[in-house]
């Protein structure tokens, strides 16, 4: 299994298992998003450049292997290689039970915790009647 970049301008890591695409993390700069931007539901904490790891996507045949975690350190790695200081994520504390495949495509608290993410900031959003947090990795 591997993960990496698709040329631009498609922002985002893909993995792949066994020369298939599995998976697919969209990572790019805060700016890029611009429905983020106008958001009423996730607050901007600061003025830094933030990279958004906005949305996971793990086909079906593929799910519970493990792969959003390499998703993420993808995205995270990626987000490195392109001079990001700070990557965040908004994903559902669903309190460590499973989500349904629709509202899991944030990730969850859990899995940015695993990656070293920190809660930041509560959020007024919500997926699948669970409440979003505002997640932060400082990388520099």
């Amino acid at each position: 299994m591997r993960a990496e970049c698709p040329t631009e301008p498609d922002p985002g890591v893909l993995v792949y298992v066994h020369n298939i695409v599995a998976g697919w993390c969209s990572i790019a700069p805060r700016a890029s998003y611009r429905r983020l931007l106008n958001s009423r539901t996730i607050p901007v904490l600061d003025d830094r450049d933030a990279w958004i790891a906005a949305c996971f996507v793990v086909r079906a045949g593929y799910r519970t292997h493990g792969l959003m975690h390499r998703l993420l350190a993808g995205a995270v790695q990626h987000a490195i290689t392109h001079g990001a200081e700070v990557v965040e994520g908004y994903p559902v504390d669903a309190g460590g039970d499973r989500v349904d495949d629709i509202s899991g495509y944030v990730g969850t608290v859990e899995l940015l915790e695993r990656a070293g993410f920190e809660r930041a900031a509560p959020t007024t959003g919500r997926s699948g009647g669970q409440p979003r947090w505002v997640m932060r990795k400082t990388l520099h």
